[in-house]
């Protein structure tokens, strides 16, 4: 089952951070590997801080959320939990948890080297006709992005050696700090706040992006709409997102079809609709008439005695399945046109018709 941060510090989803905070220290009191020696006391600790990290930070907490469990969260971040290393809490049993969560809680206790972000996704909205959708069809868009600096390759400095190493953290990306207390020395890793956590410092910024590293271009990109595309259709183009920092991947470009209403047709799923006039004496007598499809026009065969708002069905003359092989039908829904003007011999046909005496059948039969 999907972890839940709420019930792991037992505390309500509408709960305060000063709420969280007080269950946080409670818990990691309770559950300590060096103060309780049962065997899952480990693992317990464990959740506890990482429920703790995601749900004492705003942004993590609004994200988690949004998504409502745990493995749903870290699927979206792109990442599982990196908080800080568990592990150092076995080599002293009696730290100061106030000092501890207030650092947690400001970001102070990520001691891991920042790691350079992925480019953000893009979405992109177009629109393309029945025709299109059932053919497929490819489609150049023009998309404002930003690209990696070509002039210094997205480091941000002017050349390669404006780029030195942070003399505050040595290339570690982290300063540590060593704090005495009644139980001992105790020794804590935030993100050098000199470097932001890179390892590094830029003496002169690239003029072309002034340091960022990135650049605003628009790149323009041929997307393939496969056949049987539908309103809704998700068109996922790998890498060709925003560029990300520092050498990071690129995001994605998400292109969303909508499928703009046709004159003709209405689309049912994979199947077209559609409503044909029938002349009253070929629907009396049968015979053929032709029916517009997609690729043209199409004879469709009308029995003798057709009722109007019959309904015939014209296989394979629908749209291509957009998942595996095959078409959905035509379905074509008979309207019986009736004259408006008779000639003289066409009503007294008309009335002679109607004037002859109807069969009876008898009870029984």
């Amino acid at each position: 089952m999907a972890k839940d941060y709420y019930k792991i510090l037992s505390v309500e989803r509408n709960a305060t951070k000063e709420e969280i905070k007080k269950a946080y220290k409670q818990l990691a009191k309770k559950y300590h590997p060096d103060l309780n020696k049962s065997p899952e006391s480990e693992q317990k600790f464990k959740e506890i801080n990482e429920a703790a990290a995601v749900l004492g930070d705003d942004a993590k907490r609004s994200q988690y959320d949004q998504f409502g469990d745990a493995d749903a969260f870290k699927r979206a971040s792109g990442s599982g939990f990196s908080g800080f290393d568990f592990g150092s809490f076995r080599d002293f049993a009696g730290f100061d948890f106030g000092d501890i969560f207030d650092q947690f809680f400001s970001g102070g206790m990520n001691g891991a080297r920042r790691r350079s972000r992925r480019g953000a996704n893009i979405r992109v909205d177009i629109e393309i006709t029945l025709e299109e959708a059932a053919e497929g069809t490819t489609k150049t868009l023009s998309i404002p992005r930003e690209e990696t600096c070509p002039q210094c390759d997205g480091s941000g400095a002017a050349s390669p050696g404006d780029i030195k190493t942070c003399p505050e953290c040595q290339g570690a990306g982290v300063s540590r700090r060593t704090q005495r207390t009644p139980f001992g020395l105790f020794s804590t890793t935030a993100t050098c706040g000199t470097c932001r956590g890179r390892g590094k410092t830029v003496e002169r910024e690239c003029p072309e992006c002034d340091g960022t590293g990135l650049v605003k271009r628009t790149r323009k990109i041929e997307v393939k709409v496969p056949p049987g595309a539908e309103e809704g259709t998700n068109l996922r183009i790998t890498g060709e997102g925003e560029a990300g920092e520092e050498g990071a991947g690129p995001g994605d470009l998400y292109v969303i079809i909508h499928v703009r209403e046709h004159d003709t047709f209405e689309r049912r799923g994979d199947d077209l609709y559609v409503k044909a006039e029938v002349p009253f004496a070929t629907a009396a007598l049968g015979g053929e008439v032709e029916v517009p499809t997609l690729q043209g026009k199409a004879k469709l065969r009308i029995p003798a005695g057709t009722q109007s708002n019959t309904v015939f069905k014209m296989r394979s003359k629908g749209v291509p399945y957009l998942h595996g092989s095959g078409e959905g039908d035509e379905l074509v829904e008979v309207v019986i046109e009736v004259p408006k003007n008779l000639s003289r011999r066409q009503r007294e046909l008309l009335e002679e018709f109607a004037e002859r005496p109807k069969k009876k059948k008898g009870f029984f039969k």
